[in-house]
């Protein structure tokens, strides 16, 4: 794989996590992940693309008015990707959240797993 494929996955994650509506969200979605495709953070552990939406739901209920943007760029080597987000609300610019994700990509190109790590959360000091 090439770095092209790395920054084409990654910036389908975010189009996924950014969707505005649930039917653009699954789409999303499926041009995202693969059928069987997983997302693991210590706040969820989800597989499949009607986990996956339902996860991505959750958290942009959770945080309305906010955008998940990448921070730096992405590293890549073999079928592994990793990169840095931000959770910023769009209204004011702050961000409550932040972490970094490795995936892994499946052949085609899209994410057959992600690994999440929350950098920072909410309300921690």
């Amino acid at each position: 794989m090439d770095q092209s494929t790395y920054e084409a996955a990654v910036e389908r994650y975010f189009a996924a996590w950014n969707a505005p509506d649930a039917d653009t969200r699954a789409k999303a979605v499926a041009a995202a992940w693969t059928e069987d495709g997983s997302y693991t953070d210590p706040l969820a552990d989800v597989r499949g693309h009607e986990q996956l939406v339902a996860a991505i739901t959750a958290a942009r209920e959770q945080f309305p008015g906010h955008e998940f943007r990448q921070t730096g760029g992405v590293d890549g080597n073999h079928d592994i990707a990793r990169f840095t987000w931000d959770l910023v609300n769009s209204a004011d610019g702050t961000s409550p959240a932040a972490g970094s994700d490795v995936v892994t990509l499946a052949a085609d190109g899209r994410i057959a797993s992600v690994k999440g790590f929350l950098d920072r959360l909410p309300g921690a000091a």
